[in-house]
């Protein structure tokens, strides 16, 4: 049986099929290739992050060629969107949603320097051998952190140096946080450039996300009464005794009577007398 992760999905699978296997490990899962150097950036949102992958993709002469990966298919092509204005002439995108052509067309360019920028999804992260990779950008934090291990193996290949960097954001940081433990090692986290601007605006799901919590703190807030609430409330649970007129009538006839009733012993006076 042949693995490129050790998970613990891995693990059951083979204890539920194999008997006293002998492991045989290539690379100790979780280690970090030493020629790479890993830094990060605490950002507050998705168009924040935009602005900061923009600043950094304006230096060329720094950033070669570069792995951009993002978490889904459609943030990848929102990403796309928002930078193809500024690197369009050397930008491309990649995912499970093109079609096969537009794929190898992708991956044949960003190989042969054609391409210099290349968006992807996780369809890449394994697998694929590219030459010269200067940065491995994790638009988003995996949340599988051996994926994290994946992903900046394309950079730092045949002796080279390589450079990875991590944008999270606070949902993001147990994600940062479970892939420093898995590779027993802190990932460098850099100050944010004052030269970037924070967007306040946020994503449908940013927004949801805000929106929960809210809803949350507004569910168990408590609201304190003022002394004429207790007043209020003790007044309404007495017992509804009814008006001055039913209890006259309670104490004549020994018994609530209505205005019928009433009505009724009047007439029956009447025919007595007559």
């Amino acid at each position: 049986m042949y693995s490129a992760t050790m998970t613990e999905e891995v693990e059951q699978l083979i204890k539920a099929y194999f008997l006293a296997p002998q492991y045989i490990s290539i690379a100790i899962s979780g280690t970090p290739l030493e020629r790479i150097n890993q830094t990060g950036y605490a950002v507050p949102n998705f168009y924040s992050k935009v602005n900061l992958l923009a600043h950094l993709l304006e230096d060329r002469e720094t950033f070669k060629k570069v792995l951009v990966f993002s978490s889904s298919k459609k943030r990848a092509d929102l990403l796309m969107e928002k930078l193809e204005g500024r690197f369009s002439s050397r930008m491309d995108v990649i995912h499970s949603n093109r079609s096969q052509n537009a794929r190898l067309r992708a991956v044949s360019d960003f190989d042969e320097g054609k391409c210099s920028i290349l968006i992807a999804t996780d369809i890449i992260a394994r697998g694929l051998d590219f030459d010269r990779v200067s940065h491995v950008i994790n638009f988003d934090s995996p949340a599988f952190p051996e994926n994290y291990m994946h992903r900046i193996g394309r950079t730092g290949r045949a002796e080279e140096e390589g450079q990875s960097i991590l944008f999270f954001t606070e949902k993001e940081e147990p994600f940062k946080d479970a892939i420093e433990e898995l590779m027993d090692q802190r990932i460098e986290v850099l100050d944010f450039p004052e030269e970037v601007d924070i967007n306040p605006q946020l994503l449908p799901d940013e927004r949801e996300d805000l929106g929960k919590e809210k809803h949350f703190e507004r569910n168990t807030k408590r609201v304190e009464r003022g002394p004429s609430f207790h007043e209020k409330k003790e007044k309404n649970a007495k017992e509804n005794q009814g008006g001055s007129y039913r209890r006259e009538l309670a104490k004549k006839y020994k018994k609530s009577q209505t205005r019928g009733d009433k009505t009724q012993n009047m007439r029956s006076k009447k025919k007595k007398k007559g």
